[in-house]
């Protein structure tokens, strides 16, 4: 595949991609738990007041090394390098890279922190994968999405131990709703007292949107701000297995958002969109 191409992503070339991001977030995850088991994790704040680690780094550099040399001009979009003002060539298709996502977590010793690698086209995340190191759990997807178990810097396993990925139906007794353990804001519990919400789970990471896709839970809300390379992954895996993220009036979650420097504003990731009810939208 070439850069002009990229967009042009075959299914096949799509689930062996996935396959690719998957087996370098497994590598990329044995740097992350040789700082995740040191006796003291450092950490400095960043210009927009989130915490930075060597893990955040050391991961970031090794997959951007091996990132070129598997699609080789493709442009790329990494939490890291973007923060010291690097800049994405304006392209159909790009990298979108978050090194560790949940450096909260990970500082707190919490298994609740992502590997996430992802490649969107035309606005849309194609493929993605979400590694979870400290629960050697791994999801990834192209035309289509899987999960397996996996240990950092092991080897990707065999393609049947792969289990299919597929969202649930709404279900008729209450919704299981996931938030963010940091960011519980009023426009969330709006949200969640408006909908059919029969409990709620705050989780760490991409892997809220994980857990949808392997039919745990029902909706995950997002109103404060996050940026592409924090959910592209995690949609990508959600997307195959047949749920959607849609912005509050209901259209797709974009990608490529230059003009709002690579920012989503408020976003809802459904399982089921098909039974989304109309108080589910907002004004």
């Amino acid at each position: 595949m070439t850069p002009d191409d990229a967009f042009e992503t075959s299914d096949a070339e799509a689930d062996a991609l996935a396959r690719c991001f998957a087996m370098l977030a497994i590598r990329a995850g044995a740097l992350a738990m040789e700082i995740f088991a040191a006796p003291q994790i450092e950490s400095r704040m960043k210009g927009d007041s989130s915490p930075v680690t060597e893990a955040d780094e050391r991961v970031e550099e090794f997959l951007l090394s091996e990132l070129e040399r598997a699609l080789p001009g493709v442009p790329r979009l990494a939490e890291e390098s973007a923060a010291r003002g690097a800049r994405l060539r304006e392209s159909d298709a790009f990298l979108l890279i978050d090194p560790v996502d949940g450096t909260r977590e990970f500082l707190a010793r919490s298994p609740e922190f992502t590997i996430n690698v992802a490649l969107a086209e035309k606005g849309a995340p194609r493929i993605g994968a979400v590694y979870a190191p400290a629960q050697e759990r791994l999801w990834f997807a192209g035309a289509r999405g899987f999960e397996t178990r996996a240990a950092p810097g092991g080897a990707l396993p065999a393609a049947q131990d792969f289990q299919p990925l597929r969202a649930r139906r709404r279900p008729a007794d209450g919704l299981v709703a996931l938030v963010s353990k940091s960011h519980l804001d009023p426009e969330t519990k709006e949200f969640l007292a408006r909908e059919p919400v029969a409990r709620s789970l705050a989780i760490g990471s991409s892997l809220k949107f994980c857990l949808l896709a392997r039919g745990e839970a029902d909706v995950y809300p997002r109103f404060g701000p996050t940026m592409e390379w924090d959910t592209a992954a995690g949609d990508a895996v959600l997307r195959a297995a047949g749920g959607a993220t849609l912005t509050p009036n209901g259209a797709p979650l974009l990608y490529g958002k230059s003009g709002q420097g690579y920012r989503n504003g408020p976003f809802i990731a459904w399982a089921d969109p098909a039974s989304i009810s109309s108080s589910a939208t907002l004004p």
